[in-house]
């Protein structure tokens, strides 16, 4: 079987580019979908405040147009009245008189007052609702990408471009769709800010409205560009960001601590870090400068411009062209249209920034697994399980590697048989263990389980009936019982009598029992009070292995950090805790083997013997040679 991997790349990539116009709606759509799934009330009132503070500044302009008016209109009366008295004192009681009638004025300064306390409370609403949408969106969106994780082939975790996409996706996804949608919404506030705004200023002075957008739309197309560089930047570099990552927990881990230190490493690791961060610098800053320069251009003519057309309305004022109140709204509305102009540049910007972001989250999230191309229907695994596998001309190869690690395999494995897999490191030894996990699918072939092809099974029920063990087997950082309680979680977790039937079976109780705080005690140096030996940890792992009631039990060099005496002691257990399952074991340690009713010998991805122990020694090939090896080196040696 072969399928082909989904594109990994975001909407609007062509030709190692980004294109911005392709990528912005389908990000908005997807991040408003998202969050009226997850919080509609919350983004309706994120729109509707928005909005609403895009209306005040018109409100507040008209509203200081009608008092300066007023004032204007009521000094005139006062003065005229003080013309016809005739009498410094007449003048002066009627000039108290009209500055007391403020009625004219009441519903202007009314609308003024409620606006300005509307935008005050607004403007403290605004922040509780984006964080509520944000913290909303952080639960749903972390949650769905850990859950499509889940979902994908293992080889897609070990693919270094992979990695990238991955990386791209889970760097503070929630944050990118809220600030998108946040910056989208607060695009259209002041879109409405700008075109009522536009409206009375058409009003006094047409022209400036006009020059005005001339000047705008040159740096909304910069600030667009800037925002799509800025991106492909570091869409390029996220390798090197995951560089500095790797470099960091390299130089603060505690698994490295040791040998770094030993090797003086550190000022090696840590000047590859600063010179990386330093690039990052450089190129920042050449952005930066770039954005700065268009800003100030953009500042400066369109600063030119409101202040000559307030000079000419003053002009136009003078001549009674206009009322004082115009010239009032007028200087007003300019100034906070050029403000409102560069806001919307800069959000429009940072909406297309946010919404490539969310490109990489699709991206992601679109990616499927090969088995999803098998394209099968789902068929059930017959019970109960047997545990016999056959592999059918199986080949696989690596992401990137010239040669397959897998190459036209066949094998069958009879239900209950225990069968090891020998071979040099590089002969496709665990390649196979995994494939027959299901956790690779492979290129070509067919894998069989109690006579079902793999790919017509769910996952969930095969892995029902598999228990392993991994070179890199899990050091969880957990108690020790919940350790063991892994391997079947779901019976386990809270069956403490059940985990230490395990830890009897499997030889780990004396090791547990000793710990500070026994089956309790927290393991790990991340977070656990105690850590563990490798073979320790190992010996946890394989009786991890044995909780699982499963058909078929993978160890993939169950003994390799075990010493003798604890490796003995496994062995002796080892045909109990296996009886009744079909078991592939893989080891390097030629005493574990002979354990095995056949040996299955692999070179370059191919079987080149299969036999018992005796028979492949008489037959004096590849596994004699081997054996040999290691006969020469001692017990524990690798051949």
């Amino acid at each position: 079987m072969s399928g082909t991997r989904p594109d990994r790349r975001p909407p609007g990539w062509r030709g190692g580019a980004l294109r911005p116009k392709t990528a912005l709606w389908p990000g908005t759509r997807w991040a408003l979908a998202r969050a009226w799934e997850t919080s509609p009330r919350v983004l309706a009132g994120v729109v509707a405040v928005a909005v609403l503070r895009g209306l005040i500044p018109a409100g507040l302009a008209l509203s200081a147009r009608g008092i300066v008016n007023g004032a204007v209109a009521g000094v005139g009366a006062v003065a005229g009245m003080g013309a016809v008295a005739g009498t410094g004192a007449v003048a002066g009681a009627g000039a108290l008189a009209r500055m007391g009638e403020l009625g004219p004025l009441a519903p202007w300064l009314a609308l003024g007052f409620a606006l300005t306390l509307l935008e005050g409370l607004a403007g403290l609403l605004a922040p509780l609702l984006r964080t509520r949408l944000r913290d909303g969106l952080g639960i749903r969106l972390t949650g769905e990408l850990l859950a499509h994780a889940a979902t994908l082939d293992l080889v897609f975790f070990e693919d270094p471009r992979a990695q990238d996409l991955l990386q791209r996706a889970k760097d503070n996804p929630a944050g990118h769709v809220t600030s998108g949608l946040v910056n989208a919404i607060s695009a259209i506030s002041t879109g409405v800010q700008v075109v009522s705004l536009l409206a009375i200023l058409v009003a006094i002075e047409p022209w400036v409205a006009v020059v005005l957008l001339i000047l705008a739309l040159p740096y909304l197309v910069q600030q667009w560009r800037l925002a799509a560089d800025q991106h492909a930047l570091e869409h390029a570099r996220t390798t090197q960001r995951r560089w500095t990552g790797y470099f960091m927990s390299t130089l603060t881990g505690a698994a490295t601590a040791g040998e770094v230190r030993l090797l003086r490493l550190a000022p090696l690791l840590g000047a590859r870090f600063a010179a990386l961060m330093e690039e990052f610098r450089r190129q920042d800053w050449r952005l930066a400068l770039r954005g700065a320069r268009r800003g100030a251009g953009f500042v400066t003519l369109s600063t030119t411009v409101v202040y000559a057309a307030v000079v000419h309305v003053a002009w136009r004022a003078l001549q009674g062209g206009v009322s004082i109140g115009d010239l009032a709204i007028f200087g007003a509305a300019t100034a906070r249209l050029r403000l409102t102009l560069e806001t919307f540049a800069g959000l429009a910007g940072a909406t297309l920034t946010e919404s490539l972001a969310i490109a990489d989250v699709m991206a992601f999230l679109a990616e499927r697994p090969r088995r999803a191309a098998a394209a099968p229907a789902v068929t059930p695994l017959p019970a109960p399980a047997r545990g016999e596998i056959e592999l059918r001309a199986v080949r696989f190869t690596y992401p990137g590697a010239a040669a397959p690690a897998i190459d036209d395999l066949s094998l069958h494995i009879a239900a209950g048989e225990t069968i090891a897999v020998v071979g040099e490191n590089g002969a496709g030894k665990t390649t196979l263990v995994k494939l027959i996990a299901h956790l690779y699918e492979p290129d070509a072939g067919t894998i069989l389980f109690d006579g079902v092809d793999l790919r017509a099974l769910a996952p969930a029920a095969l892995h029902e009936q598999v228990a392993c063990v991994f070179q890199g087997f899990g050091r969880f950082e957990a108690s020790a019982a919940d350790n063991i309680a892994y391997g079947d979680w779901t019976r386990l977790l809270d069956d403490r009598r059940g985990v230490e039937a395990v830890a009897q079976q499997a030889g780990v109780a004396a090791l547990i029992e000793a710990l500070p705080r026994g089956y309790d005690t927290s393991l790990g140096r991340g977070f656990g009070e105690t850590d563990l030996s490798a073979g320790q940890w190992q010996a946890l792992a394989v009786a991890r292995a044995f909780a699982r009631p499963a058909a078929l039990l993978l160890l993939d060099e169950p003994t390799a950090h075990l010493d003798p005496r604890a490796e003995r002691a496994l062995l002796e257990q080892f045909r109990v805790l296996a009886h009744g399952r079909t078991t592939i074991l893989v080891s390097h340690r030629l005493t574990t083997v002979g354990l095995a009713d056949r040996i299955v010998v692999l070179h370059a991805g191919r079987i080149v013997e299969v036999g018992t122990h005796a028979e492949l020694l008489a037959r004096g090939e590849h596994y004699a040679t081997l054996h040999a090896l290691y006969e020469r080196r001692g017990p524990g040696a690798e051949p």
